[in-house]
């Protein structure tokens, strides 16, 4: 399929569709898990209405940076295969509305978080929305291939919203939860950008199969999935969390590392035939589901 060339025409008119589109829901729903997560597994949980409003507010900040990311790459977009059909390269939507509708987003979930629950969660939401946007999109995303690594922080930051919402404060188990994700987009999203590399590399961002080659990727990634599952496994031995979760932690992670020595082990420099990649990327996004899941239920279990 051929890219598709921005032009200066005039956007169709935008329905409700493209509006969602803009807040990239299949990211955001993972946001709004870990920010849940963080906030059910705190030592005090706020009133329905304002536990509710607070997720709801990390759902809008999510949102802002999907259509801001969008906005600012609309022309990237529209050399990839797998984003040239989003609103804005396909020509339904104008950049002025993404622009408008991200800063409102933006602006509207922090000012409602502080007022709603607290305003160290709203600095913390604030935070997240500028990594995103400023640190990672518009500064590390086209220069270097450690783009994914500095910019998982943004989506790192959920729990420890969550957590503050919830709390009012920062502590152990929530930084740790922060880790947990720090360390697990860069094999995660490593795995995704092996066999849609052709895409990163016609577009001329330089992520690391790109730049550094696909063994170098495999090795990378086979090396941060034994980080990532020590900080799994680390609030058991900590006293954060029971044993449910410490041996559902140790068993997820094992699976993760098994599969990370599989892409590390693997030859294949076709998209089409990198079947230990796609299994990875696939099982990466169940493995932080499954986490928080049996965090939540562990320490429901310990109450």
């Amino acid at each position: 399929m051929p890219a598709i060339e921005m032009t200066d025409t005039a956007a169709l008119p935008a329905d409700w569709r493209d509006f969602l589109a803009l807040t990239k829901p299949r990211v955001m729903s993972l946001v709004v898990f870990s920010a849940l997560a963080g906030m059910l597994v705190a030592p005090q949980l706020p009133p329905f209405a304002l536990g509710f409003t607070a997720i709801l507010c990390v759902a809008l900040g999510a949102g802002a940076c999907g259509a801001l990311n969008q906005w600012y790459e609309a022309e990237i977009d529209a050399k990839m295969r797998r984003t040239a059909m989003r609103p804005l390269p396909a020509g339904r939507m104008d950049r002025q509305s993404a622009l408008h509708f991200g800063v409102g987003l933006g602006s509207f979930s922090v000012i409602l978080m502080g007022v709603a629950t607290n305003w160290l969660a709203a600095v913390l939401l604030a935070a997240s929305i500028l990594f995103y946007v400023l640190i990672y999109t518009v500064w590390l995303k086209p220069r270097t291939a450690q783009n994914i690594v500095i910019g998982g922080a943004a989506g790192a930051f959920p729990p420890l919203i969550g957590w503050a919402a919830a709390t009012g404060r920062i502590e152990l188990l929530p930084a740790l939860l922060f880790a947990i994700i720090f360390l697990w987009t860069p094999p995660h999203f490593w795995a995704l950008s092996m066999f849609v590399r052709s895409d990163y590399a016609a577009a001329g961002i330089p992520m690391l199969p790109v730049v550094a080659g696909i063994e170098s990727t495999r090795k990378q990634i086979f090396l941060y999935s034994l980080p990532m599952a020590a900080a799994a496994i680390a609030p058991w031995p900590l006293g954060l969390t029971g044993a449910a979760y410490g041996v559902s932690a140790a068993i997820l992670s094992f699976v993760f590392v098994v599969l990370a020595g599989r892409v590390l082990a693997s030859r294949s420099s076709d998209p089409s035939q990198m079947g230990a990649e796609k299994h990875l990327f696939a099982y990466s996004v169940f493995y932080l589901f499954a986490l928080f899941t049996t965090l939540v239920v562990d320490r429901w279990i310990t109450w």
